[in-house]
């Protein structure tokens, strides 16, 4: 009886690891960082370390990444707060959304 309960929990837990092993599989190193990111992204109180992180997720879809990546971390020094999402979403942060350029444009990615 003993031997039973041991065999099928054994084949439970093969099972789960199976299936574990292909989730990890269906995506992308690139995609698995996005995710982890994702779920860990807060928008305001950052540090300065904590910048760098924050505007390379935010610039992450961009085709200007360098100039975006520049603008966001000046703007996440400064503001103490990145939007959350790639693209939109600043009136989450007041300050980083306000910034404007001497033309008028926003500063902020």
């Amino acid at each position: 009886m003993m031997a039973r309960t041991f065999y099928a929990a054994l084949l439970i837990f093969l099972v789960f690891a199976v299936i574990a092993a292909e989730f990890s599989q269906a995506f992308s190193h690139d995609e698995r960082i996005l995710l982890q990111t994702r779920r860990k992204h807060k928008h305001t109180g950052f540090k300065q370390g904590e910048c760098p992180g924050a505007c390379s997720y935010r610039c992450s879809k961009t085709q200007h990444r360098k100039p975006c990546m520049f603008f966001c971390q000046k703007c996440c020094f400064k503001c103490r707060c990145v939007p959350p999402g790639t693209y939109g979403h600043k009136e989450v942060c007041p300050c980083y959304n306000n910034w404007k350029t001497q033309e008028g444009k926003p500063k902020c990615p």
